[in-house]
């Protein structure tokens, strides 16, 4: 059996790894090639080694986006997931109609991001016509209406994690901490939350890097507006390739360090909640 598997293996492992060659491990090792030189074509290429990086650098426009995005995911990652957890606890207490209101919650996440970014767009700017202002006059309404937009669409997601992890708890161990006397809030703190920590690796996970990459909500409902203090780093990057000429290079460079920045959040995450985990 072993033979036949090893004679096989490149057989049924070579469209796949062909396919994932093309897709992503050449255009990623281009894109490491092109963050090191000033290109306008693939005809004009010329190598200027770190300076793309040097210049993102000091670009403002790139430094505000990053401190945007971050304080942008470290309030979307806290509420999405804390009102998710309590929504999926909620709805796991067998009550009528829990399926119903599962599948409302859950439905904003199969619209796309661009017609979410323009509904909310349509719906913030109605409520603060009565102020005489629109989303774009502050950066601090852009923050709010991003943070909301981004809620609406990702809790009732993040909630089916957690009622499949909640779930997945046996029933014996909850009775058994009902029985020594557990109160409600020892019960979340001891059994729900340690148990539930492979969904919380999960999520966090998802909305850190949802967050982060955020880009047709923030175009559509906002553009960066005002002057470009709310644009989150994928829209910096996309108007710095698409909207400078001469600078594809440090756009280039802009997204590779983006890459990173992620790679390095995620990882770190990942490692942090995973020793949390417990068995059942």
């Amino acid at each position: 059996m072993e033979k036949s598997l090893k004679k096989y293996f490149l057989f049924f492992i070579g469209p796949t790894l062909i396919a994932f060659t093309i897709a992503f491990i050449i255009p990623f090792i281009s894109g490491i090639l092109l963050s090191l030189t000033r290109f306008t074509t693939m005809s004009d290429v010329r190598w200027v080694g770190l300076s793309n990086y040097v210049r993102a650098f000091s670009n403002p426009d790139f430094l505000n986006a990053l401190s945007f995005s971050a304080l942008f995911t470290v309030a979307s990652v806290i509420i999405i997931n804390v009102a998710a957890f309590f929504l999926a606890l909620l709805l796991t207490r067998g009550y009528k109609g829990t399926n119903i209101f599962r599948t409302m919650i859950f439905m904003p996440n199969l619209i796309g991001g661009i017609v979410l970014g323009y509904i909310w767009q349509f719906i913030i700017n109605g409520f603060l016509s009565l102020f005489g202002v629109t989303i774009t006059v502050d950066p601090k309404y852009g923050f709010w209406g991003l943070i909301i937009l981004t809620n609406w669409q990702f809790i009732g997601y993040m909630m089916i994690i957690f009622i499949a992890g909640i779930q997945n708890i046996p029933g014996d161990v909850l009775e058994a901490a009902k029985i020594d006397g557990a109160g409600p809030f020892m019960v979340l703190r001891k059994i729900l939350v340690p148990l539930v920590m492979p969904s919380i690796t999960i999520t966090l996970f998802m909305t850190i890097t949802n967050s982060f990459k955020m880009f047709d909500q923030n175009l559509a409902l906002t553009a960066g507006a005002p002057g470009k203090r709310t644009a989150m780093i994928a829209l910096d990057i996309y108007n710095t390739f698409y909207s400078r000429a001469g600078w594809e290079g440090v756009g280039q460079a802009k997204a590779m360090m983006f890459f990173i920045l992620v790679v390095i959040i995620s990882l770190v995450q990942i490692s942090i909640t995973r020793r949390r985990e417990v068995t059942n």
